[in-house]
């Protein structure tokens, strides 16, 4: 039986979204999202408690993240919005590919023979990493480890 999905992995658009849902969440995040949107995801997301893979995706410090919890009105900014939302768009896919998000934090988390034993979560603090994790899940989803 597949796990439910928490309402986090949500926040990501998947491969099949329209066209213009697509633009709609690039407009959200030009926009900004809600400061409320990333304390949504600290709280529905046990990668994102740790403090050091936090700060490596998110880019921000604690005690930024403190400050905006205290104003959940307040938006991110467009590169914070940007990771959060790749960072969600990644926990969906692997959720989706390995069956639910609990398996796919796991998976995140742990060293990975297609990635030389690194971790999928310290890989996606960076574009070149996140490029990395999101070719090894296409080929996790064609049958293809090695």
């Amino acid at each position: 039986m597949q796990e439910a999905q928490a309402p986090f992995v949500t926040l990501a658009a998947g491969p099949g979204a329209r066209s213009a849902a697509v633009l709609d969440a690039h407009d959200a995040l030009m926009a900004g999202l809600p400061a409320a949107a990333l304390q949504h995801a600290v709280e529905h997301v046990g990668l994102l408690r740790d403090q050091q893979v936090f700060e490596a995706i998110m880019a921000m410090s604690l005690r930024t993240y403190q400050r905006l919890k205290d104003q959940p009105g307040k938006r991110l900014d467009v590169a914070a919005s940007g990771r959060l939302w790749r960072f969600a768009a990644i926990l969906a896919r692997t959720a989706d590919l390995l069956g639910g998000q609990r398996v796919a934090e796991d998976w995140l988390a742990a060293p990975q023979i297609g990635l030389e034993q690194r971790r999928p979560i310290d890989l996606l603090a960076t574009p070149a990493g996140t490029a990395l994790v999101e070719d090894l899940l296409d080929r996790m989803d064609y049958g293809v480890y090695a």
